[in-house]
């Protein structure tokens, strides 16, 4: 019986620690380091000049009125 118990208890322990173990190998690149290795075709230079290249159409200014909740925060920001 105290065998059985004991067998028990090992194989629970030995799953337990070979599922940990498995997932701690499989580890993945964090985000900096994939975005230091970008190739230098998807860089903001490049992109800078890509857009460089077409220039969108300049776009119509609106005039925004304030709301009197946009007033109040603006006073409200202003240092005193």
């Amino acid at each position: 019986m105290v065998d059985l118990v004991k067998e028990l208890i090992s194989g629970v322990v030995d799953s337990v620690l070979k599922e940990i173990l498995k997932k701690t190998t499989g580890r993945v690149t964090t985000k900096r380091r994939r975005r230091k290795t970008r190739p230098a075709a998807t860089t903001a230079a490049a992109r800078k000049a890509a857009a460089a290249a077409k220039p969108k159409p300049v776009r119509k200014q609106v005039s925004k009125r304030r709301t009197a909740a946009g007033r109040s925060r603006q006073r409200a920001a202003k240092p005193r």
